[in-house]
């Protein structure tokens, strides 16, 4: 017995034209997409994105793969669905062609702070994800899963093109605006317009010296980050923290200088770099030196990173850009300059150049990491002039440090070749300790003694050093330990008793100095800074979100004695303290409180 199947017919009656399967291809998307590869590679997308929220200081590779992996995959989702997906050929076609223009006319009208990295980062990865997502959900729905699709991805990739962006937290975080919305470096310049309507008088004031600044130089006149004389009361609810004055600044990561109740630091004000003098009772200015230089990049933002040094030949300052600047302490006047890129033949390094001036025996001595023998310059403070340049690597964020060893003075100067030691008069190396990474370094060396303590960078941790000399004038250094128990990036660390106290990521730590083995870890202060009083055995850590907590010195447990919310905003830059007075700021605000000494000196309302 036969069966006959009919032929299928049109309305009229004629029969329909049977088509090939490649005509089928073509013309007729799929009912059903392969969706599961698609699924994986958005998956494996979201965990990469994931790994600066759940890993303490990853390393390097590990971070690069967190930024740049998304992007990578993004790419292979495209490659899944012209390759992969069932889809039909035509599909593929209009859906690669669609997606690739949206995406290239997004990136191109990006807020400038969005372009770059941020645009591989964040911009591309999220735009090609919402693009599968479509096809995804929509798999089964052969009519509109394209059209969604592209009406996803052009939403998220026009989200981008409604934002800015003002930097990142030290957990790469991005901190974004609507673009309409005012950065606060342009609110500050919105401020300071009719603040400068009304000039404020120089102030009568002898001549700036060393011998009348308590705090000179970056982290102190050793760079350690110790303040003595002062044990303040722990009981913050009887005495509490008051606040004499709170002000917007511009952008920059400086810390402060200080001297005759004087605050010297530096900002960004458009496109002109400032050193500015502010009256440390009162916090207005007493004078500011701007000059034309502009150094921005995305993570950190626009502004100077390093921190102005009072000498008795003047206050010296170095801009992002790499001008650096001698100017009369009193009233602000240039003495002279140099440019570190036109002495070291180089641009500015990737976060700008940071190194905070060294003064010493009447020498200007600054990193710029040149080749050859550009790396660490050395200034007559005088005149300017050069008078020594060695090799010092070509990639550092930390200043130059004066050390003494064995009757030795000399400069240590950490750089991403390692930690060297050299002269003073002549910049001839004494010793160097090599430890090279293809990484930058950021941090100080911190000397107790004979014994230094220095940071590579997140991946690698903290090293000890023991510094000898042999009879016959001969030196080693001892490498004690390398511990991961403590790997700072750009937050110092202080010595006390034996331990040190610091940030481990972003929590802070205690680790035993003999050992390198972690005693504590707590505190989420984030990348934050912190400061020891030596004779309470007190710290007072200035958080990232700037908060200011006071924290007892002890191996056995973090005990937070009390916290404060000092400013707002991401806080990177390190606070001072003068007998009773504190200063905090970061790229928005700057502020002075007076905290109550122990002892019943409790601040007078």
């Amino acid at each position: 017995m036969t069966t006959e199947i009919d032929s299928p017919q049109a309305e009229n009656g004629d029969p329909v034209p049977e088509s090939s399967p490649s005509d089928a291809a073509v013309t007729a998307p799929r009912t059903t997409l392969r969706w599961w590869p698609a699924v994986l590679l958005l998956a494996a997308m979201f965990a990469l994105r994931m790994i600066p929220s759940v890993m303490e200081a990853p390393g390097l590779p590990l971070m690069m793969l967190s930024f740049m992996g998304p992007a990578a995959l993004g790419i292979l989702l495209l490659f899944w669905w012209c390759f992969a997906s069932r889809a039909s050929l035509r599909e593929k076609m209009v859906g690669t062609a669609a997606v690739i223009l949206i995406a290239a006319v997004s990136i191109a009208v990006l807020h400038f702070s969005l372009q770059g990295v941020f645009a591989v980062v964040l911009v591309l990865p999220t735009g090609l994800a919402a693009f599968a997502l479509g096809l995804v959900v929509m798999s089964r729905n052969a009519r509109w899963r394209l059209p969604i699709a592209l009406l996803l991805s052009l939403v998220t990739f026009g989200y981008w093109d409604l934002r800015q962006n003002e930097g990142a937290t030290g957990a790469f975080r991005t901190q974004l605006l609507w673009r309409w919305q005012p950065t606060a470096e342009q609110r500050y310049l919105e401020e300071l317009a009719e603040r400068q309507q009304r000039p404020t008088p120089l102030s009568d004031t002898t001549a700036i010296t060393l011998a009348s600044a308590p705090w000179p130089a970056f982290r102190g006149s050793d760079r350690s980050g110790v303040v003595r004389g002062v044990t303040l009361d722990a009981d913050w609810d009887r005495s509490p923290p008051k606040s004499l004055w709170k002000q917007k600044i511009g952008p920059g990561w400086s810390s402060f200088s200080v001297a005759q109740d004087r605050l010297f630091t530096q900002e960004q004000r458009g496109e002109l770099e400032a050193v500015i003098c502010l009256d440390a009772t009162t916090g207005q200015l007493i004078w500011e030196f701007t000059y034309p230089s502009r150094f921005w990049e995305a993570i950190a933002g626009a502004g100077p990173r390093a921190t102005p040094t009072i000498a008795d030949e003047g206050l010296f300052a170095l801009g992002a850009d790499g001008i650096l600047l001698c100017l009369d302490a009193v009233t602000g006047g240039e003495l002279w300059r140099r440019d570190l890129k036109q002495d070291a033949d180089r641009s500015p390094p990737t976060w700008g150049f940071s190194a905070s001036p060294l003064v010493t025996d009447s020498l200007v001595i600054v990193h710029a990491g040149g080749a050859d023998d550009k790396g660490l310059f050395a200034y007559h403070a005088e005149t300017g002039e050069i008078a020594w340049s060695v090799a010092s690597g070509n990639h550092s964020y930390s200043s130059a440090q004066l050390a003494t060893f064995f009757d030795q003075r000399g400069v240590l100067m950490l750089s991403n070749d390692g930690l060297q030691f050299v002269g003073v008069e002549d910049g001839r190396t004494i010793w160097q300790h090599e430890w090279a990474l293809e990484n930058y370094r950021t941090l100080q060396p911190l000397v107790v003694g004979s014994t230094i303590f220095f940071t590579t960078s997140t991946q690698e941790g903290t090293r000890r050093l023991t510094v000898s000399r042999g009879d016959d004038g001969s030196w080693n250094i001892a490498d004690d330990w390398t511990s991961r128990d403590l790997k700072s990036d750009y937050n110092d660390y202080v010595y006390f008793e034996g331990n040190l106290y610091g940030f481990d990521g972003g929590i802070f730590t205690c680790v035993d100095a003999e050992t390198g083995q972690r005693h504590w870890k707590r505190g989420r202060y984030g990348n934050g800074q912190c400061i020891l009083l030596a004779d309470s055995g007190q710290l007072l850590v200035a958080t990232e979100r700037g908060e200011v907590a006071l924290v007892d010195a002890s191996p056995e447990k973090l005990n937070e004695l009390n916290k404060l919310q000092a400013i707002e905003g991401k806080t990177w830059n390190h606070p001072v303290l003068i007998e009773n007075r504190l200063y905090i700021r970061n790229a928005q605000e700057v502020a002075c409180f007076e905290l109550a000494l122990a002892g019943g000196g409790v601040a007078e309302e």
